[in-house]
């Protein structure tokens, strides 16, 4: 299958979803996952339109980022390693995986030497696998206490990862979760500006995070494909 015939099939599957649950399309950003994919596919990506790209290493991004970097909006979402701190501050738009204050820290002094205000969303373990990257739930709010002085990170939302099921209606109470947690946040005032972003849903179950209101999907080979497509 091609490349357009498949971004028309999530794209299909995005609108009826969105019909069904009262969601507006335009609130919905497709990140189109490019990890296992070369600088040559990754090219025909934005060439097709996806302009929002996610890597979640350093080592696998940089020659893409190279060649690349003024084509499209750029998305670390992985977990990043302190020390890898300086290789991504000031190329990623958006990092989509804030969760320890330690990591707050390194972004917060790279930020501030460069001039810099870096988006970030802040990433809770909302199913507590311990498999999972994530701060625990009841850690958030003393965590957003934290770094409510560092000025150099603009905190805009909120990032799960929910389990690997063969039912994906069984990762409704995760997402669910996240989005109770960015409204319960926003009502009681906790960051200067509201949180707008619900980053969540893959490729097994991104309908369900829509439903739940997901603003980020990130999508890997049912939407990008793989090398040998």
């Amino acid at each position: 299958m091609g490349l357009q015939e498949r971004i028309e099939q999530v794209e299909e599957r995005i609108h009826q979803v969105c019909e069904r649950s009262g969601r507006k399309r335009e609130d919905i950003q497709l990140v189109a996952v490019t990890k296992y994919v070369s600088v040559a596919k990754t090219a025909e990506v934005l060439d097709a339109g996806l302009l929002h790209l996610g890597e979640n290493r350093w080592q696998n991004a940089e020659d893409k980022w190279n060649q690349l970097h003024e084509r499209g909006v750029w998305h670390f979402i992985g977990h990043l390693q302190t020390n890898k701190v300086k290789d991504v501050i000031g190329k990623f738009e958006y990092i989509h995986s804030l969760d320890r204050l330690s990591l707050a820290k390194e972004i917060q002094k790279k930020a501030s030497s460069m001039d810099i205000r870096v988006k970030v969303l802040v990433q809770v373990n909302i199913s507590g696998e311990e498999s999972k990257y994530g701060l625990p739930p009841e850690q958030v709010d003393s965590f957003f206490e934290s770094i409510a002085s560092f000025s150099n990170l603009e905190v805009v939302g909120l990032m799960t990862m929910a389990p690997e099921v063969d039912d994906a209606e069984m990762t409704r109470p995760v997402f669910r979760g996240l989005r109770e947690l960015k409204d319960n946040i926003n009502n009681r005032g906790l960051t200067t500006n509201p949180l707008t972003h619900l980053s969540m849903g893959m490729s097994g179950d991104f309908e369900i995070a829509i439903q739940e209101g997901a603003t980020f999907v990130r999508l890997g080979s049912i939407l990008v494909g793989k090398e040998e497509d």
